[in-house]
């Protein structure tokens, strides 16, 4: 192959031909003869005479040129040039080893990345060498080397993982793996994606391989999005859309609630070179609060989904004051340090009245989902129950220390108990200097956040010391007092900062992590407390309830996903796949993408690797054209020469037309064949349809329905290679008028009401199948729409039996219970498709012998050469390449498709071993008259 070109040579030693154009070159030059100069003083008299023929003494430059042209495509064409080639390995006869990124990053064009991934197979059986199949996401199971056959079988099981690959935890694998096979030659299908983990992974796995051989395929499809780092602003939600390189592009980012259901759209747009850029919905604040789901249009990956949860919700937030100083510094007053930080996060509401009392009532009476006190000593007795009961219902309440609640009498509305006073620098209960911050707990909610090593605490409220503190404390002072302490109350909770929201008592409210700090108390109100200790969130746990796959749709959730604490808040791995936790009234949003994160692409350079493109089209045989080219330049020479001998002058003189006129009408002919007819060949069919099994399907010509038998007959193929031995061949569509039908076993024919009726060559073609031992499985899909209780009047089975009058169709009926159909793999009563009230019809059994009444299963002495069914079996086989159904089935019984693959399964072995399945389920009664 040509690099960075896609062209390729399947004999490319060939073109070693074309050193010798030079050579051709002076033979031509040559050719005609120099004519021999004679001095014969009496021809001068001749020299008056105009010639009327001149014959040159060289071949015209450009004449010679064309037939150099000629003879190098002559060359190029028995070289074999491919366009597009297939991916090339070495070669050596070792075996194969695919390593697949199976992240994420993989998922949006995966069907690709299969097709590739089939193809190395399919040169790897070829060569009859062994594949070891790779997924870097499976990092713990050992490697196998199996049959090419077994691995397309594991291939089609493979679909991508939710979450971003760590790459350098399979390097033990791969390892062991070289060790283990020395001769193995490794191809890695690469998303060339690094999603923040595997920095130095190609210069790990350089030396891993050692002087191994390795192909990396990547590119050439479009780059991997992704969105992170959602942020509810004021005016707007904002996302982050990655991406690891590119050139200029622009999309839309959807907005979805929780029932799936449409609220906004966000254009976005890359710069060439960008990696990054922002979508952001101008809604308003209660529109983007039911916000539970962002997705890249067009882009199908878990990482291209941000879920968002309640924690993403722009809550209302009201701020009290016990403090008389707001009116006359109001750059002072707690009320200002509580505005700035809780302003990118909140919404801020301020009260009308300067009265405690009145302002409560007013924010209660609004029901608001979070409630500040900045130093409210006692709460007034009018609304403390009423307090109280918000609180029970989810309320939660943040309450600053100062003066006031140092003074306070005892306060039940309170974390925990508070000695009267407090702690003061230079006080009686004195700290030699100003005491710092500790790292929060890690089951703190504050877990995560940074410290800031240049705040300092010159006075707090105390709590008084129990065996319970502990439990309700979440952040500390470097002395172990407690700085920050929370309490459960019923569904709500009460957040206690012992230092006041202002800088009188501490410098926190002008650290970035007062910021954070207050972020996560207020992402707290809609959450619903579990089982765990009180006042610690961190220490509860909450199951998956629904999890995205690699494809970015819900699913539910594995075997292997596990429950997360109620504060995670890192990025979806493999036991914490992305998705909903916890129940419907507090979900928990876990993403594939933490908002950190950002995509670059791979840095391949430290392996000694050849790197090849992912390829989208398949590969063209180009000889065809080429020598079409080259007949049309030898054409062109042919007239050149009758031109240049004066036969065209001679032609026109004649009134009738010659011979060299037929001639070039039949050049004419060849020239307007079409190259695909001269390429293509019956053999290369035959070919194809020999060396595997096949299913097969009638093309008829409507693209929706030849679009459900193609993946109805893959589907049934794939189901085929997991439930049983039979590894089938991709499924053929046919043009039964001419293509060759005997190859084929089964062939699958949909009716099509209204098209139109196959000519009578192509009858008499099916016809002949049938009578040679094949069976065609007809399917007229109309077991819904024909009338109650009269089957045969559908539309389908009308169109079936206008077709079916042109044959030699043998006495039909419905199969029955004794029917070897019934056993041949699964035990089966019925023949269910996409529709359940249809039958299955084959060829009349003979009625049963007395002394055989009791057998098993009746089927003659061959297999029926047609079955009739109206329940649309294609359709319920058809799956997308993820594994997704693409028709819903009627009425949609949980098993109602996997009775249909095992109907489908069942008529398969029927066709192929007919009478030695029949024998079979005779065996109990031969055994029996044997006996006797």
């Amino acid at each position: 192959m040509i690099p960075g070109f896609p062209l390729a040579f399947a004999q490319p030693l060939v073109l070693l031909g074309l050193f010798s154009l030079p050579v051709l070159w002076w033979l031509l030059r040559l050719i005609p003869p120099r004519p021999r100069r004679v001095d014969f003083p009496p021809t001068r008299m001749l020299f008056d005479i105009a010639p009327k023929e001149e014959t040159p003494s060289r071949t015209p430059w450009w004449l010679t040129l064309l037939r150099l042209v000629l003879a190098a495509l002559v060359i190029v064409a028995a070289a074999g040039p491919m366009w597009n080639p297939s991916l090339a390995v070495s070669g050596t006869g070792g075996p194969l080893a695919l390593l697949i990124d199976d992240g994420w990053t993989a998922a949006s064009h995966w069907e690709a990345r299969m097709r590739t991934a089939d193809d190395l197979l399919a040169q790897a059986e070829n060569g009859n060498r062994g594949v070891a199949l790779v997924p870097l996401s499976q990092t713990v199971q050992d490697v196998s080397v199996v049959s090419a056959g077994a691995a397309r079988v594991q291939l089609r099981q493979l679909t991508p993982q939710p979450y971003a690959l760590a790459r350098s935890e399979a390097l033990p694998m791969l390892a062991n793996m070289v060790a283990r096979i020395p001769d193995i030659e490794p191809v890695w299908l690469s998303d060339g994606v690094d999603a923040g983990q595997d920095r130095r992974f190609t210069a790990d796995l350089a030396r891993t391989l050692g002087q191994r051989k390795l192909t990396v395929i990547n590119g050439g499809l479009p780059p991997a999005h992704g969105l992170a780092a959602a942020e509810n602003t004021a005016g707007a939600l904002t996302v982050k859309v990655l991406r690891s390189q590119g050139g200029e592009e622009s999309g839309a980012v959807r907005a979805l609630d929780l029932k799936g259901l449409p609220l906004g759209e966000a254009r976005y747009s890359f710069k060439s070179g960008e990696s990054e850029t922002t979508a952001q919905f101008d809604m308003p604040v209660e529109l983007r609060n039911d916000i539970a789901r962002l997705e890249i249009a067009g882009e199908r990956s878990a990482g291209a989904v941000q879920l968002l949860d309640k924690r993403w919700q722009r809550h209302t937030v009201g701020i009290i004051s016990g403090t008389t100083t707001d009116t006359a510094q109001p750059l002072l007053a707690p009320t200002y340090y509580l505005s700035r930080a809780l302003g990118p996060f909140a919404d801020i509401r301020r009260p009308e009245s300067a009265v405690p009392a009145e302002a409560m009532t007013q924010f209660l009476d609004q029901k608001l989902a979070v409630l500040v006190f900045a130093d409210i000593g006692t709460v007034p007795a009018a609304v403390h129950e009423r307090l109280k009961q918000w609180i029970d219902g989810g309320g939660v309440l943040v309450r600053f220390a100062g003066p006031r609640l140092a003074a306070a009498s005892d306060d039940d509305l309170t974390p925990v108990r508070l000695r009267r006073g407090g702690r003061i620098l230079g006080g009686t209960l004195s700290w030699d200097q100003p005491q710092h911050l500790t790292a929060f707990a890690h089951d703190s909610p504050f877990n995560g956040i940074a410290v800031p090593e240049d705040v300092t605490v010159t006075r707090q409220v105390l709590a008084e010391p129990d065996a319970d503190l502990g439990e309700h404390t979440w952040a500390t002072l470097a002395d172990g007092t407690p700085l920050v302490t929370a309490a459960r109350q019923g569904k709500g909770l009460i957040v206690l900062f012992h230092v006041t929201a202002d800088t009188r008592w501490s410098d926190l409210p002008l650290s970035g992590s007062f910021v954070e700090m207050l972020k996560r108390v207020v992402a707290l109100a809609s959450a619903v407390p579990t089982e765990g200790k009180p006042g610690k969130p961190g220490t509860d746990v909450v199951p998956p309830t629904r999890v995205l796959d690699g494809f970015g749709a819900f699913v539910s959730p594995p075997s292997t996903a596990r429950p997360i604490p109620a504060n995670f808040s890192a990025r979806a791995t493999a036991e914490h796949p992305p998705g909903f936790y916890g129940p419907p009234e507090g979900q928990i949003a876990v993403n594939a993408l933490a908002p950190a994160d950002r995509l670059k692409a791979l840095d391949f350079s430290p392996l000694n690797a050849s790197q090849q493109p992912y390829r989208t089209i398949e590969p063209q045989d180009m000889r065809g054209p080429v020598l079409f080219t080259a007949l049309a330049l030898l054409l062109i020479d042919a007239l050149v020469v009758f031109w240049l001998a004066g036969g065209i002058a001679r032609l026109l003189q004649r009134r009738r037309p010659s011979s060299a006129v037929i001639a070039l009408a039949v050049f004419g002919g060849l020239l307007a064949a079409s190259p695909r007819v001269l390429a293509q060949s019956a053999d290369q069919f035959a070919l194809k349809a020999t060396q595997q099994t096949h299913l097969a399907y009638v093309i008829t010509g409507d693209v929706e329905a030849d679009s459900i038998s193609k993946m109805g007959l893959e589907g049934l193929t794939q189901f085929l290679a997991q439930r049983t031995a039979l590894e089938a061949g991709e499924p053929m569509g046919l043009d039964i008028a001419h293509d060759e039908l005997t190859f084929f076993p089964l062939i699958y024919w949909p009716i099509v009401p209204g098209a139109q009726k196959p000519s009578p060559e192509a009858l008499q073609r099916i016809d002949a199948y049938m009578k040679q031992g094949g069976t065609v499985l007809f399917d007229t899909k109309d077991a819904m729409d024909a009338p109650a209780g009269a089957e045969s009047q559908g539309p389908g089975a009308l169109a079936l039996r206008e077709i079916l009058s042109s044959l030699d169709i043998p006495e039909l009926q419905p199969v029955s219970s004794d029917h070897v159909l019934t056993k041949t793999f699964y035990l089966l009563r019925e023949f269910p498709g996409r529709y359940t009230g249809g039958q299955l019809w084959a060829e009349a059994l003979p009625p049963p012998d007395e002394d055989q009444s009791d057998r098993p299963a009746r089927a003659g002495d061959g297999v029926s050469s047609i079955l009739i069914t109206s329940n649309d079996l294609a359709g319920a086989w058809a799956v997308r390449s993820d594994g997704e159904p693409v028709l819903p089935m009627v009425p949609g019984d949980p098993r109602q498709r996997e009775f249909a693959f095992r109907a489908g399964v069942n008529i398969v072995m029927y066709a192929l071993t007919g009478n030695y399945k029949a024998d079979q389920v005779h065996v109990p009664a031969l055994l029996e008259r044997l006996g006797q």
